[in-house]
C-alpha cells in the first residue's frame, strides 16, 4: 500500500510556472477580474441580442395581425358595406388577441416541440382569404343564410380569430424569452405583469392604424404595387410576410392549394385578368357581365351590367352609384335607371327672383359624380359645371362607360378642402348658380359632408338667387336623416322635401328611401319655393325626365318618425349622426340585395 501511495504521488501533476512569468498573489486576482469582466460581456452581449431579436419580432408579429384585421374587414365589405362588416369586428380582433394571450402556455404544451406554434403561421394566413372566398360566395354563402349583421362575425371567427389568437399566443411566448425584465426594472408585480400584455396592445392599435391609412397604393405607383393593395392580393402578401417571421416548417407546403386556388379560382382578386374571367363565366348564366372593377379610396369600384335587360351600373362596395340603359341611345344624354338623379335637375325649374336667364350664362358645382347623370344633363344645358370627386376611380369609369362629357371641370379632391379653398379665395358673394349634393349614401356617407361647417361653405358658394339641391338615403323612422335634416334648415331655412317613391300603404316595415332636398339662399319659408312647368328643351329627348323631372311625393316634418331629440351636425360632435349608421346601413343592404342579384354582390 505505501509503495503505491508514493507512486501516486509521483504521478500527479504538479503546476510549472515559466521563468518569465512573473506569479504573484495580485496578478492572480488581475487575471480572474478580467475573465469575469469578459464573460460578464459576453452575457450581456448574447442577452441583448437575444432581446432585441425578440422584441422585434414581437413588433412584426404584431404589425402583421393588425395588417391581417384591416384586411380581413376591406374583404368583407364588397359583400356586406363597410359599416356592417365592421360592426363587431373590434370586438372579435380584442377577443381573439385576448384568447391568443392568455392561452399560450396550454398552447405551447400541446405543440411537439418539433413544431412550435409560430410555424402553423403562414399556414393559417394563406386559408384565410380561400375560406373567406367559400363563405361569401355560392351554396355556403353565409350573408344569404346569416344576413348583415352575424354574417361577417361567422366569417371572421373562422377566418381571421384563429389567426390573431394564434400570433398573439407567439407575441406572449417572444416576450417570454426576452428574459431580464423582473431583474433589472424592480416594479410591483401586478404592473410588471401587466405591461408586456398593455405594450403588445398599444403597438398593435398603432399598427392597425398606419396599415388602415396605408390600405391603398398611390395612383402614380407601378401597377405591380398597386396590385399588391388590393385586398386579396394583400392578403397574399401578409401570408409571404409571416413566412419571414415563422420558422421554416413542412407544414407550408399545405398552404399551397390555398395559394393555388387564391391565384388561379378566387374572382375577388381584383387585377387578374383569369378572376375577372372566372367571375364572368360564373355571371353571365344569369345575364350579368363586370366590365371593369378597381380597388380605389373609397371601396372596391365596378362597372356591371345587364345583357338581357340592357342597362349598366357602377358600383362601389355594397351599393350602387347610379345606372343607365344601354338599350336606348343617347340623344343627347343617357336614359338613367334611377329616377332620383333625374329629380336632382329640378334646381333649374325652381323660380327664384334674380334667376339667371339664360343656361349659358349658369354655372353649376356638383359634389360627389357618381356616374355622372346630373353633371351631363347641366352639361348639355349649356351650364359650365364643375365636378368635385374624391375618388379618381369612379371619374375614370364615369368617362369611359357611361356618358359623361369631357366638356366639365372635373375636380379630383376631397369637397371639404375644396370649399374651404374656394370660400377663403372668393371676393364676391357666391360663384355658383346651381349646387348639387350627391355623395355616397347609404348609411355610409361621408359624415364631413353633412355638418354645418361644410354646408355653410355650400350656402357661400351659391350666388344670392342660386339654388341647393341635396341627395340623401336613409330611413325615416331613424335619426339620421332627422338630424341631417335640421342641420340643413339650419342653413337654408327654406326647403321642400321629396322622396323617389311613394311609401305604400300599410307598410309597417324600415322606412328607407331615397330623398332630395331643395332649398334656395334668400327664402324664409317653405312655400318660396315653386316649381315651374318643364319645356321640352328640359327634358332632353328623355322619357325617364318625363316621368320624374318634376318631384311629386313630398315630405313633411310629420314623416321623420324618429322621437330621439336630434341636434345640429357639427365637425366636431358627429356622434349622434354616427351610433345609428349601423342601423341604417343594414336597412340599406337588404334594399341592395333585392336590387340586384345576391350573386353578383357575392362575386364581386
Amino acid at each position: 500500500m505505501p509503495p503505491k501511495k508514493a507512486a501516486a504521488q509521483r504521478e500527479s501533476p504538479i503546476p510549472v510556472i515559466p521563468d518569465n512569468t512573473s506569479f504573484s498573489p495580485e496578478s492572480f486576482e488581475r487575471e480572474l477580474k478580467s475573465l469575469a469582466d469578459k464573460a460578464k460581456d459576453e452575457t450581456w452581449g448574447r442577452a441583448a441580442r437575444r432581446e432585441v431579436t425578440a422584441y422585434g419580432r414581437v413588433i412584426i408579429l404584431l404589425a402583421l395581425a393588425a395588417a391581417s384585421a384591416n384586411a380581413s374587414v376591406a374583404a368583407l365589405s364588397p359583400v356586406y358595406g363597410a359599416i356592417p362588416a365592421g360592426l363587431w369586428h373590434s370586438v372579435l380582433v380584442a377577443s381573439a388577441l385576448f384568447t391568443g394571450w392568455s392561452s399560450n402556455l396550454h398552447l405551447r404544451r400541446l405543440m411537439p416541440p418539433s413544431r412550435p406554434l409560430a410555424g402553423f403561421l403562414p399556414l393559417l394566413a394563406a386559408y384565410v382569404p380561400a375560406v373567406q372566398f367559400f363563405l361569401s360566395s355560392g351554396a355556403f354563402s353565409v350573408s344569404t343564410w346569416v344576413g348583415p349583421r352575424w354574417g361577417p362575425v361567422v366569417v371572421e371567427a373562422l377566418t381571421l380569430f384563429p389567426l390573431l389568437a394564434a400570433t398573439s399566443a407567439c407575441v406572449a411566448t417572444e416576450l417570454e424569452s426576452a428574459t431580464g425584465v423582473d431583474e433589472v426594472v424592480r416594479l410591483p408585480r401586478w404592473i410588471g405583469d401587466a405591461l408586456p400584455g398593455i405594450g403588445s396592445w398599444s403597438v398593435f392599435r398603432l399598427a392597425e392604424s398606419m396599415t388602415a391609412v396605408a390600405e391603398t397604393a398611390p395612383s402614380s405607383a407601378p401597377v405591380a404595387v398597386q396590385w399588391l393593395f388590393t385586398r386579396v392580393a394583400s392578403q397574399l402578401a401578409i401570408t409571404a410576410a409571416y413566412c419571414t417571421v415563422a420558422p421554416f416548417s413542412r407544414l407550408w407546403l399545405y398552404a399551397v392549394p390555398a395559394l393555388l386556388h387564391a391565384l388561379a379560382l378566387n374572382s375577388h382578386l381584383a387585377g387578374s385578368p383569369w378572376a375577372l374571367s372566372a367571375t364572368n363565366r360564373a355571371l353571365r348564366s344569369d345575364g350579368w357581365v363586370v366590365l371593369d372593377r378597381r380597388e380605389s379610396i373609397t371601396g372596391y369600384v365596378s362597372v356591371v351590367e345587364n345583357l338581357s335587360q340592357g342597362f349598366r351600373m357602377l358600383r362601389c362596395d355594397h351599393s350602387l352609384l347610379g345606372g343607365e340603359w344601354t338599350r336606348f341611345p343617347a340623344n343627347p344624354v343617357a336614359e338613367p335607371i334611377y329616377g332620383v338623379f333625374v329629380m336632382l335637375e329640378a334646381v333649374r325649374l325652381i323660380d327664384v327672383p334674380g334667376k339667371v336667364a339664360n343656361d349659358a350664362d349658369a354655372s353649376c358645382l356638383v359634389v360627389g359624380l357618381g356616374i355622372g347623370t346630373a353633371p351631363a344633363a347641366f352639361v348639355a344645358h349649356g351650364i359650365d359645371t364643375t365636378v368635385v370627386e374624391i375618388d379618381p376611380a369612379v371619374h375614370d369609369f364615369a368617362s369611359r362607360y357611361f356618358h359623361l362629357p369631357a366638356n366639365h371641370t372635373a375636380v379630383i379632391e376631397d369637397a371639404v378642402s375644396y370649399t374651404d379653398r374656394l370660400v377663403a379665395e372668393q371676393t364676391a358673394e357666391g360663384e355658383f348658380d346651381y349646387i348639387i349634393h350627391d355623395v355616397f349614401t347609404g348609411g355610409a356617407e361621408p359624415i364631413s359632408l353633412f355638418t354645418l361647417e361644410f354646408l355653410q361653405n355650400l350656402h357661400a358658394l351659391l350666388k344670392p338667387s342660386g339654388v341647393i339641391a341635396i341627395n340623401y338615403a336613409g330611413d325615416f323612422g331613424l335619426t339620421p336623416i332627422k338630424a341631417v335634416m335640421l342641420t340643413i334648415r339650419t342653413v337654408f331655412p327654406a326647403c321642400r322635401v321629396f322622396r323617389e317613391h311613394q311609401r305604400e300603404a300599410g307598410d309597417k316595415g324600415p322606412d328607407f328611401a331615397n330623398v332630395v332636398i331643395f332649398c334656395t339662399k334668400q327664402g324664409e319659408r317653405d312655400d318660396d319655393i315653386t316649381f315651374r312647368a318643364p319645356r321640352k328643351a328640359d327634358l332632353l329627348n328623355s322619357e325617364t325626365r318625363k316621368h320624374f323631372l318634376v318631384p311629386k311625393f313630398e315630405v313633411v316634418d310629420a314623416d321623420f318618425r324618429s322621437t330621439e331629440e336630434v341636434r345640429v351636425v357639427r365637425r366636431n360632435d358627429t356622434e349622434q349622426l354616427a351610433e345609428s349608421h349601423a342601423e341604417s346601413a343594414l336597412g340599406h343592404w337588404a334594399v341592395m340585395r333585392r336590387v340586384v342579384p345576391v350573386k353578383v354582390w357575392e362575386l364581386w
